[in-house]
């Protein structure tokens, strides 16, 4: 029988069980050093793998639609630090100080890359300028969420315990854990590329292990420091509220910009994916730099939470795009 679409995936699943896992048994000392390590070679090989599977003839063929593109950069990196800044008096209020520095993080973050681009395929949108948009807003990333974060998140970092306040230093950290193994990836993609896409599903574990391998060592050092005796959970719950208000103004306001501007019915589909869409695989990775690790959790934790709830919503939109644009 087919699993609901309101139900959560294997990989939130997997998610779950790992911060129940950090939860139960945190690792600490020599263990959580050596997680450590381990943690900035799969982030590495995470983005290396990343790299080799970006096309540059879906590059090429996506550049021409560069008024969708900049609506897509302005949205992730405009709008979204808008709401969470602007928000502040409702949003505060329904969560702790922690985790509304996770929020503005989040805010900050670039879009996902996978899970965009999936869902425009599903909806028959327009996938050129879709992974095109989403790979660049990944990159983009790399050098626009430090300075965003330094910004918007001065006092909450350093009450946070910034691993490294200056953005510069933070900039170079992230380009050579993420965007150097990135390029590397791309520039060996005419000899790796077949092997990657033949090997996609065992590979998909990879990218999947990465990203639950930094959110165990995450929780771990946060679960430490007392992290669940610090929330309670009516904040969780205000958490909730707060990503589904973020989701439903960027859905809206990207789905109004799109026909405001006369897209077309395939590019406001690339429009709505690309723009509403924030990056756990980049956000995680990231925090770990941008931010000391026993704080890495509870700012981590509302990427999780909109991670699910934006597959679940966007998957129902793109069944109804794909039955309006079939009809």
């Amino acid at each position: 029988m087919a699993r609901s679409r309101f139900l959560p995936d294997n990989f939130t699943l997997a998610l779950l069980g790992t911060v129940t896992l950090a939860s139960v048994l945190p690792a600490s000392g020599v263990a959580a050093q050596a997680l450590e390590g381990i943690t900035v070679a799969a982030v590495a090989l995470l983005f290396f793998l990343h790299g080799a599977k970006l096309s540059r003839d879906a590059i090429v063929a996506g550049l021409s639609h560069w008024r969708l593109h900049l609506v897509v950069v302005g949205t992730t990196f405009v709008l979204f630090p808008l709401l969470g800044w602007a928000l502040r008096p409702v949003l505060l209020p329904l969560v702790t100080p922690g985790l509304y520095t996770g929020i503005l993080y989040l805010c900050v973050l670039p879009a996902t890359v996978q899970s965009a681009i999936a869902f425009t395929a599903m909806a028959r949108g327009n996938m050129p300028a879709a992974i095109c948009s989403a790979s660049a807003s990944t990159l983009l990333g790399i050098v626009i969420t430090p300075l965003l974060v330094g910004l918007l998140l001065p006092e909450a970092q350093q009450q946070a315990g910034a691993a490294q306040h200056d953005t510069l230093a933070n900039i170079g950290r992230i380009t050579l854990q993420l965007l150097v193994p990135f390029v590397a990836g791309h520039l060996l993609r005419p000899w790796i590329g077949g092997f990657v896409q033949r090997r996609a599903a065992a590979l998909k574990l990879v990218d999947q292990g990465s990203i639950l391998l930094v959110v165990f060592t995450a929780f771990s050092a946060a679960v430490v420091e007392g992290l669940w005796r610090q929330l309670p959970a009516s904040a969780l719950l205000g958490l909730v509220v707060v990503c589904a208000v973020l989701l439903t103004l960027a859905l809206v306001t990207t789905t109004w910009v799109a026909r405001r501007m006369g897209f077309s019915k395939e590019d406001e589909i690339t429009l709505v994916f690309c723009g509403s869409k924030k990056s756990l695989a980049s956000g995680v990775p990231m925090a770990k730099v941008l931010f000391a690790s026993h704080a890495v959790g509870a700012i981590v934790l509302p990427i999780m939470v909109f991670h699910q709830m934006q597959l679940m919503v966007c998957g129902v939109l793109a069944q109804r795009y794909a039955r309006r644009v079939g009809d």
